[in-house]
């Protein structure tokens, strides 16, 4: 069962997930500041959906390696 903070009013549970979602943007902004300045890779207009792209694959790979 997943546990939800109530409106207006954030528990724990709420900033654990807020800091996962975070960290996971932060991750994405890392790697496409990373690939954009070490190789000549220049996304242009396209930043935005790189960024969305790595933030869908960090999350893939943080449930893959999850423990449940």
């Amino acid at each position: 069962m997943k546990t939800k903070s109530p409106n207006m009013n954030i528990d724990m549970v709420g900033i654990k997930k807020v800091g996962k979602g975070a960290l996971i943007a932060g991750s994405a902004v890392a790697l496409t500041f990373v690939a954009e300045n070490i190789g000549s890779i220049d996304f242009g207009n396209y930043t935005g959906l790189v960024v969305g792209l790595v933030s869908i694959v960090i999350n893939f790979a943080r449930k893959y390696l999850a423990e449940y």
